[in-house]
């Protein structure tokens, strides 16, 4: 005789797990949902930052294909307003910012209404008197938190770096301290450890000392703290001090010395960033 009772068993178990694999689906769905990037870029200032926007625009179309994700890139500034940047998850600053008052204001409200950014080396630069002034507080005061640039090693050399918050996703999997290829590393006017909005990701690691080459004395670190990478906790973004690559400058070639993405430790670090930014939180 057929137990009805142990029936009733088998159909809730098969029901239970039939829900259970359709969550699973959803959320592995969603984890893996398909998203849009696009990267601003000027292209016109310095041949180490050209350099590295090549590079980065040949880097993140394959691994839109790995990843999921598609690239698009622009030097169209103009671009920058509510119906061109509504089409995209996550945006990029290659090497400069939007100068535009009217291209500043939309990204800033891009950003408050839940936009997503990633900017890289140059787009953080700041200096007055300069071809890049620092007329922009929302966006170097509040948002990157970091004001003005002060000074910079040179020549392009690695560097250690220190993960500070090993428990972000875009550290995840990263070793404790890694090394770089060659980068010119900035220091800025406000010491982001003070900003309680700000969460250092990564900073030059002290075994980096002495960083850089020289020949001017002040061009070499020999101390002090210098954070790399960072996020702001009001906003989906991450910004690397990363993204100049060594050039043959002294002997007069020009020619490419280095890549910026032919590094393990490196690429990780950006795509999980890229996949934080444009999955969600």
């Amino acid at each position: 005789m057929i137990n009805q009772t142990n029936i009733r068993k088998a159909a809730m178990f098969v029901v239970v797990l039939c829900m259970a694999f359709f969550s699973l689906s959803s959320v592995n769905a969603q984890s893996h949902k398909k998203f849009k990037v696009i990267a601003f870029y000027t292209g016109r200032n310095d041949l180490a930052h050209i350099s590295f926007m090549h590079e980065a625009n040949r880097w993140f179309p394959a691994m839109a294909k790995k990843y999921n994700f598609t690239y698009d890139s622009t030097n169209n500034w103009a671009n920058m307003n509510p119906e061109f940047l509504a089409k995209y998850q996550v945006v990029i600053f290659l090497d400069t910012r939007a100068d535009n008052p009217e291209q500043r204001a939309a990204f800033e409200q891009y950003m408050k209404k839940g936009g997503a950014w990633m900017g890289f080396h140059f787009s953080a630069f700041a200096l007055t008197p300069s071809d890049f002034p620092q007329n922009w507080d929302w966006y170097h005061n509040e948002f990157l938190g970091s004001g003005q640039y002060v000074s910079n090693t040179w020549h392009p050399t690695p560097a250690i770096l220190h993960v500070e918050d090993p428990n972000h996703p875009v550290t995840k999997g990263l070793p404790t301290t890694f090394k770089t290829n060659p980068n010119e590393w900035y220091r800025w006017e406000h010491d982001l450890r003070k900003n309680p909005n700000i969460d250092i990701l990564l900073a030059v690691d002290s075994t980096s000392f002495p960083l850089g080459t020289g020949p001017k004395l002040y061009e070499i670190w020999h101390s002090g703290y210098y954070p790399v990478a960072w996020t702001n906790k009001n906003y989906h973004m991450v910004y690397f001090n990363i993204g100049h690559n060594a050039m043959d400058y002294d002997g007069g070639t020009n020619k490419e010395l280095s890549q910026t993405f032919e590094n393990v430790d490196v690429d990780k670090l950006i795509i999980n960033s890229l996949l934080w930014l444009g999955r969600g939180k």
